[in-house]
């Protein structure tokens, strides 16, 4: 039982759209991810999705809408709710996620940017 400083651990990997695992709650796993750009129009049937912004501007888009998260600002994607993440002008955001073990990066939808394994820090 460390404390974890989130900027350090931010700063050891430079990749995009590829959380790192800072820690586990229970059946929670806390990730670090870099966002650059629009990701994938995907949903998670049987999992909520946490995304704190760390540093930068989140756009999260749903089908009706896109929500402004900005800078210490959080937001839940419920179970099932089909969303984009995506970021504007080249900005690289830094988000906090807290999501299931059991959640897979871009739920049943297979793209390049999928990831299977997450890095632990």
């Amino acid at each position: 039982m460390k404390p974890i400083n989130v900027k350090e651990k931010h700063e050891q990997f430079t990749a995009t759209w590829h959380p790192h695992q800072i820690g586990v709650v229970d059946d929670m796993q806390v990730l670090l991810a870099k966002l650059q750009g629009e990701f994938v129009w995907h949903a998670h049937d049987n999992e909520d999705e946490l995304f704190k912004v760390l540093k930068g501007t989140l756009y999260m888009q749903f089908r009706d809408r896109t929500e402004v998260v900005k800078e210490g600002e959080l937001i839940i994607v419920p179970k099932g709710v089909e969303h984009c993440p995506m970021t504007k002008n080249n900005e690289i955001v830094h988000v906090l996620l807290f999501e299931k073990l059991t959640t897979a990066h871009t739920g049943k939808t297979e793209h390049q940017l999928t990831k299977t394994n997450y890095p632990k820090l």
